[in-house]
């Protein structure tokens, strides 16, 4: 008999290129003692509550919430069903699992079941050996609160996820700026190498949504759209939503590429400039006039081909050239922006500036980038520029 008093509600995920719902998470809800639906998080968070009766309740959740997936008109959309990692431990034969024989029953295509692994201590082993069995019936999976608590790297590399969900603390934290944006960033690049999706999870303000956009999700779910409901959505419930999100993440970002575009070309033709006066020998007093700080050129420098640095580094600041030759000596071969700037000359492309990845400057603490370009046969010219992305 179902134990009424706890059952799923359904939160859409919208794909961002088209603008529809794609899929649902099932959430377990119950009723509080004034008869509002609240989320059953605190039931499956107490730890008096016998292991068995919360997976019995879970599965019982989770019996009702296929029920209803199966009888959705929309069959191009998926079903995403929370399981906790600390419960894996718990199966005794990985080639016999509850959702498997649901399936089963009710006739559900595979393909359209997402099984979400949640946060909780696990046996890698088990855990693998249970995504592969899950994988192997046609299921995908997913890794919740992805860059927090236990569903860390070690875990995304285990399993080799389809799908990866950003964790919303650290989301959150990464509008503010800083360190936590660049290891969102950082995450997201990484999933996608793997060739995982990207979902955003608790998306409830404009901001969070561009954000997102900028960090590459590809799709998102939170409040901004819907919270969880008791009955599935028209899949096209928030097309014009969303087309109006991307039209304003659209404007944002043509405004500061067009800003970056022309700084750039600024910097280029300084670059150009620069690599004319050191043909020959040059004063510094004279260079400092040619607007090398409002550029936000910091410093530049000479390498010979094998990537040593052969000459000191020449800084700008406050208005005024001074060198510093601590560094003279020192080997940059190993640098990507060095290498392809020595590749381009081999090439026949001696007057293309290589340019770096953003990093943080260890002495300034500044995120800077650094651009290349060759001099002559000889010599490649290295600028540290401000980033100002």
């Amino acid at each position: 008999m179902q134990n009424t008093s706890i059952f799923p509600y359904f939160q859409p995920i919208i794909s961002v290129a088209s603008g529809k719902i794609v899929g649902y998470e099932a959430l377990a809800r119950q009723y509080d003692n004034q008869g509002n639906v609240v989320s059953a998080g605190a039931i499956f968070s107490s730890k008096e509550t016998p292991i068995e009766q919360l997976r019995e309740l879970d599965r019982e959740v989770r019996w009702i919430a296929l029920q209803k997936f199966s009888q959705l008109e929309d069959k191009s959309c998926y079903l995403t069903i929370n399981i906790s990692a600390a419960w894996i431990d718990y199966i005794s034969n990985v080639n016999d699992l509850p959702t498997l024989e649901m399936l089963d029953k009710l006739q559900i295509d595979r393909s359209r079941i997402i099984i979400e692994i949640t946060e909780g201590v696990a046996n890698i082993e088990k855990l693998k050996a249970v995504v592969k069995t899950y994988r192997q019936y046609g299921l995908k999976v997913a890794i919740d609160d992805y860059g927090s608590g236990y569903s860390q790297l070690d875990r995304v590399i285990a399993l080799n996820p389809d799908i990866i969900k950003i964790d919303m603390g650290l989301f959150q934290l990464a509008l503010k700026g800083g360190i936590a944006s660049d290891a969102v960033q950082l995450l997201t690049r990484f999933g996608k190498r793997q060739g995982c999706r990207i979902v955003c999870e608790g998306v409830e303000k404009m901001d969070e949504f561009l954000f997102a956009l900028d960090c590459g999700a590809q799709y998102m779910q939170g409040f901004l759209f819907s919270k969880a409901q008791p009955e599935f959505q028209n899949s096209e419930a928030y097309q014009q939503h969303i087309s109006s999100l991307r039209s304003k993440f659209l404007s944002r970002k043509l405004s500061s590429e067009q800003k970056k575009v022309l700084r750039f070309q600024a910097i280029k033709q300084l670059s150009y400039k620069l690599k004319e006066a050191l043909q020959d020998d040059f004063n510094l007093n004279e260079l400092s006039a040619w607007g090398f700080e409002d550029q936000g050129i910091l410093k530049f420098y000479l390498c010979n081909t094998e990537g040593t640095q052969i000459s000191s580094d020449f800084n700008f600041q406050n208005n005024s050239w001074f060198s510093d030759p601590k560094k003279r000596g020192l080997n940059w071969s190993w640098r990507p922006y060095f290498y392809q700037c020595i590749a381009l000359y081999n090439c026949g492309i001696d007057n293309q500036v290589a340019i770096s990845e953003s990093y943080r400057d260890y002495d300034s603490g500044l995120l800077c980038k650094t651009l290349s370009l060759s001099l002559d046969k000889e010599r490649i010219l290295m600028i540290d520029i401000k980033n100002e992305d």
